[in-house]
């Protein structure tokens, strides 16, 4: 684990010869290529140690996950999990994990699955463990308004708005403390810790500290609108010196780290390789060293006071 605080940041000759060259170099090359997968170790190797409970319907309750549908999508299949910890009572504040989920339907030649629903995310779970945190699995809305978008981001205003409103609702119906809103997500989700956790100040002043993990936003250009560094650095700016756990599979972690630090912006970045080489969330469900050291962070993360506000980046 790497933590850092401020960043600076032939002609083609027809031969004999030239034809040996290049098919030479190129066999050199394969090894390179294929190692990424088989130097790491593979997630099934590990059992997991927690089990994710079930969907339910109606009032939350301690210990479930339900699914919600605001009374603003009536009449619609747009909808959230709401996980409440075990030992949840009404008297008491608890810090909450707002989770996105990464694209579907997903699957490589590993056997990692991403389904894109909400329903599918893990890393809340597996980072509380089931206790002591609240856990809220948001959707990206679709364009039409009418169900959860499990490719890429459909409507973001209405992602964005659904995210504030539903955080807001969180704290004043089931205890989450507003002062500690952690944001997390998986792959897309991960990329929406910057698409859409910070799209505007009103957001991105929910947040206590971010959870990428496997890609986040700006490293790559993506084929969707404002995925350009560019873009991409102007929402990172929005984060006001909060911290980061950036996690990534196999030897990613140094695109994000390469990219963070061409940005100059000024934040506790902590970077976390897994040690596996999935691009998959059930990582969070094992005891594995990055899930301890993720753990670790984010209880030093909670008991840090808030940061103030940048007025920069506060509403006028």
């Amino acid at each position: 684990m790497i933590t850092t605080r401020k960043h600076i940041s032939a002609k083609h000759l027809p031969t004999k010869a030239s034809v040996w060259c290049f098919c030479i170099l190129t066999i050199l090359a394969l090894p390179t290529v294929a190692q990424d997968q088989t130097s790491y170790p593979d997630i099934s190797t590990i059992d997991p140690d927690l089990s994710i409970p079930e969907i339910n319907l109606g009032v939350p309750r301690p210990g479930i996950r339900v699914r919600q549908t605001p009374p603003e999508f009536s009449g619609t299949d747009v909808h959230h999990i709401l996980y409440l910890p075990q030992n949840w009572t009404p008297e008491k504040k608890y810090p909450v994990i707002v989770e996105y989920a990464g694209n579907g339907p997903y699957e490589n030649n590993l056997g990692d699955i991403s389904t894109g629903k909400v329903d599918g995310s893990k890393l809340g779970y597996g980072i509380s463990g089931g206790q002591d945190f609240i856990w809220l699995c948001l959707p990206y809305i679709s364009a039409d308004g009418l169900q959860n978008q499990t490719q890429w981001w459909g409507n973001v205003d209405a992602t964005v708005a659904y995210c504030i409103r539903e955080v807001k609702r969180v704290c004043e119906n089931w205890g989450g403390d507003p002062n500690s809103i952690i944001l997390a997500g998986f792959s897309r989700g991960a990329i929406a810790c910057g698409y859409i956790g910070l799209h505007n100040d009103e957001i991105a002043a929910l947040w206590k500290a971010f959870i990428p993990y496997s890609h986040y936003d700006g490293v790559k250009q993506w084929n969707y609108p404002h995925s350009d560094r560019a873009s991409a650095t102007a929402r990172l700016q929005r984060i006001n010196h909060r911290p980061s756990f950036i996690i990534h599979e196999n030897n990613g972690i140094e695109a994000t780290k390469d990219f963070i630090q061409s940005t100059n912006v000024d934040a506790p970045f902590t970077y976390q390789p897994l040690g596996f080489r999935n691009h998959n969330d059930a990582w969070a469900l094992r005891d594995i060293p990055a899930r301890r050291a993720l753990r670790t962070w984010l209880k030093q993360v909670l008991d840090s006071p808030p940061s103030p506000p940048d007025p920069q980046t506060t509403q006028k």
